[in-house]
């Protein structure tokens, strides 16, 4: 059960490209990526790590490639997961002609740093030949040096010219099947170079705030940045990047996107932040719940809510709510009606018995 949402978001047109099996850009869903932060030639670690980013939801994982075991690592490494790979290249076009020969379905290349134009022919090349897409990333601590010394410091119109150019480049060499980003450490100045470059180019926008530091202000900068530009209608994929596990980056990912109606995945929870009011210890309740029904992969709404004030409310537009009441007997709604009071002490095991049946049967109503 869900509300219509007050407000639809009408998504800027941009042309479909594919990132492998993965279709961006168009109208498809938008897409959360991540990256690993393990060394790229320990292969057993890598491939772990990228399933446990994929398990929690994500569509694409980035990997670093900065030397050439690296890139010829992607060859095994991609025979043992079932998510397209974005190889990250910096200074050496060489790596990036590894990639996609190793199996990648996209390269990151940063055009700042990676050489001339007969490198980037040769990039080009590599890319067609293997079926590759191929993301031009911009970034603030990274513009050419001509650029640079035109705007004196990074600005949106510097990072927009910077990509603009490159995206010349390899139109130039009759390649397409690209994306864009024009990322910054600065929200606002993230925010307005997106907005410009959209107007200015039809290709889809991979959106992020780099660098956006540990996990609280990681989270709290990235949300603004990319839920602002979101709203506009801006953006065909995100990543957040944050100084921590990259699974958390997933899960932030897609709570931006669930918060603002663009994903349904998953368990949505609608909880109070406790108070003295409240009829059974609603934090920890919440928290052993995310665990507990973090494997459910149906979307489906739950209201956690401490007491009456606004219980009932809430649990009338869930699918499942449960709201505390005196000395112990709480009360759980199914599909918005009361249906039996629960004791505290049975809680979890209620919640997430009616939550695993609710899956089961949307899953099988399809």
């Amino acid at each position: 059960m869900s509300l219509r949402p007050f407000r639809d978001i009408k998504r800027r047109e941009t042309r479909e490209i594919n990132v492998g099996k993965v279709k961006v850009g168009g109208k498809n869903p938008i897409t959360v990526q991540s990256m690993t932060n393990t060394i790229t030639t320990d292969i057993k670690a890598t491939i772990n790590q990228i399933n446990e980013i994929s398990s929690e939801g994500a569509d694409i994982v980035r990997v670093s490639c900065p030397d050439e075991p690296s890139s010829k690592a992607l060859k095994e490494i991609i025979k043992h997961v079932d998510i397209p790979i974005v190889a990250d290249i910096h200074f050496h076009y060489k790596r990036a002609i590894e990639a996609a020969k190793s199996g990648a379905s996209c390269l990151r290349i940063n055009p700042g740093n990676i050489g001339n134009k007969d490198k980037i022919k040769e990039v080009v090349k590599a890319a067609v030949d293997n079926d590759c897409s191929i993301r031009v990333g911009v970034n603030a601590g990274s513009l050419e040096k001509d650029i640079l010394e035109k705007y004196k410091e990074p600005c949106p119109e510097a990072l927009v010219e910077s990509a603009l150019r490159n995206i010349k480049t390899l139109e130039d060499e009759n390649f397409q099947n690209l994306k864009v980003s024009v990322k910054s450490s600065d929200v606002f100045l993230s925010i307005e170079a997106y907005r410009q470059l959209s107007k200015s180019t039809n290709y889809p926008l991979h959106l992020g705030i780099t660098e956006a530091g540990a996990f609280t202000p990681g989270t709290v900068k990235s949300s603004i940045g990319l839920g602002t530009l979101l709203l506009e209608g801006i953006g065909d994929t995100i990543r957040v990047s944050l100084s921590d596990n990259p699974v958390e980056e997933v899960k932030i990912g897609n709570e931006i996107l669930k918060s603002l109606n663009l994903r349904e995945r998953g368990v949505k929870i609608i909880s109070c932040p406790s108070c003295a009011r409240q009829g059974f210890e609603v934090i920890e309740t919440v928290k052993i719940l995310e665990k507990k029904l973090s494997h459910i992969k149906t979307p489906i709404t739950l209201s956690v809510i401490g007491c009456v004030v606004n219980g009932p409310g809430e649990a009338a537009q869930t699918d499942i709510g449960i709201t505390g009441g005196k000395k112990g007997n709480n009360m759980l709604y199914l599909s918005g009606v009361q249906s039996e009071k629960v004791f505290t002490s049975d809680i979890i095991d209620k919640v997430v018995s009616e939550v695993e049946k609710k899956a089961s049967e949307l899953e099988n109503s399809k």
